[in-house]
């Protein structure tokens, strides 16, 4: 009785999302989820991955993710779910997460276009990411090196970092900065013409 009341729900949630009506279709979702007995692991995970498909829609992306990851415990080879999980991790920049759903699609159905593209197309962006942050945080450190070294007479510029290209490590080693020897100024030593 109260599955067929949670299909009724269901049914008017896909009708609304196929008009367009989002925020009632969510709401429809939601209302055959608190209907749907527990036992019934299937019907609820499409609950899960239909609500989150209307929040991918109305841009609500955290919510989104979290009904996908409801959605795949109660059925973990749940391929949609991890499709709109995806995308949403994906739009939020998440790359890492979308890239290990769109694997995790591939192992489910090796043919699926889209996660074989994505699958190529996401570690560059990766590695680009990354590459990035690493630049941005070895100039915070060199900031900070700066602050803390000032007192000193010292500058992140008397040590030189060197990768060994054997074991990707880093040494650091220190160089004493040449002082230019300071020229006399000429002004110095006239001196001043009577008037």
């Amino acid at each position: 009785r109260l599955r067929s009341k949670a299909q009724q729900y269901k049914t008017a949630g896909n009708n609304q999302f196929k008009s367009g009506e989002y925020k009632e279709s969510a709401l429809s979702y939601t209302l055959a989820l608190r209907t749907c007995p527990l036992a019934f692991h299937e019907d609820r995970a499409v609950l899960f991955a239909n609500r989150a498909a209307t929040k991918m829609k109305l841009i609500l992306y955290k919510s989104g993710i979290e009904d996908c990851s409801k959605s795949i415990e109660l059925k973990p080879d749940y391929l949609k779910a991890y499709h709109r999980r995806a995308q949403m991790y994906e739009q939020l920049q998440k790359l890492d997460e979308a890239l290990a759903d769109f694997q995790k699609i591939l192992e489910l159905d090796p043919s699926h276009k889209e996660a074989m593209i994505a699958t190529k197309r996401l570690p560059p962006m990766i590695e680009e990411r990354n590459e990035k942050l690493k630049t941005e945080m070895l100039d915070k450190l060199k900031d900070l090196g700066n602050l803390i070294l000032r007192p000193f007479g010292l500058s992140t510029e008397n040590f030189k970092l060197n990768q060994d290209p054997n074991t990707g490590g880093y040494s650091v080693n220190f160089q004493q900065q040449q002082q230019q020897p300071q020229q006399p100024n000429p002004q110095q030593n006239q001196r001043p013409h009577p008037q």
